[in-house]
């Protein structure tokens, strides 16, 4: 649908229930990554990466105008040598998680990302969550050339939820966890 750039909206406006709605939900899924990010060990993170700096949340409101929250883990964003798992959840378009690993980074588990249904990003740069998702600027198949062609390492996969707060918080610690127990192995 086409809006009419002349015409106000007076009727979304006058909507006193959308906002406080919106911020509900909101204050629900930065519970929900706050009670994922208490799950994870920092002595583990730190195995896997011995720079690593934790967990933290952050938050904003505009990625092509629509509100969004972040849970940063290791947070060494170093595109060599450096590691960062990142949930983003991003309103109107999903929950997703972001892996970058240095291309330096010991032996990354390429193959096993790709077996269990990661996407290698080939955006111009690993936050262009845009042209990430929106424009589909990734693969879903293994090439060494590829990936060493890149000017960074960083693999992302969707997280389906459910409208269950419970079940939700469970889907994606499991998926964290599968993703630290899989860095672990290969790389701790």
């Amino acid at each position: 649908m086409i809006e009419n750039q002349q015409n106000l909206d007076l009727e979304l406006w006058l909507d006193q229930d959308i906002i406080p709605r919106q911020n509900r939900l909101k204050a629900k899924f930065w519970e929900i990554l706050g009670e994922v990010a208490n799950t994870v060990d920092a002595q583990e993170l730190r195995r896997i990466h011995s720079s690593s700096r934790g967990a933290k949340l952050s938050r904003g409101n505009d990625l092509l105008g629509y509100p969004y929250q972040v849970l940063d883990l290791i947070r060494d964003f170093n595109v060599d040598k450096g590691m960062n798992i990142r949930l983003l959840n991003w309103f109107g378009h999903g929950v997703f998680i972001f892996v970058l690993i240095g291309k330096n980074h010991g032996s990354p588990p390429h193959r096993e990302l790709i077996a269990n249904h990661w996407a290698f990003d080939l955006s111009s740069s690993p936050y262009d969550y845009p042209d990430i998702i929106l424009n589909h600027a990734f693969t879903t198949s293994f090439s060494e050339d590829t990936i060493h062609n890149s000017t960074f390492c960083q693999w992302h996969k969707s997280i389906e939820l459910s409208n269950d707060t419970i079940a939700t918080e469970f889907i994606i610690s499991n998926e964290l966890k599968k993703i630290l127990s899989l860095l672990a192995k290969k790389i701790g």
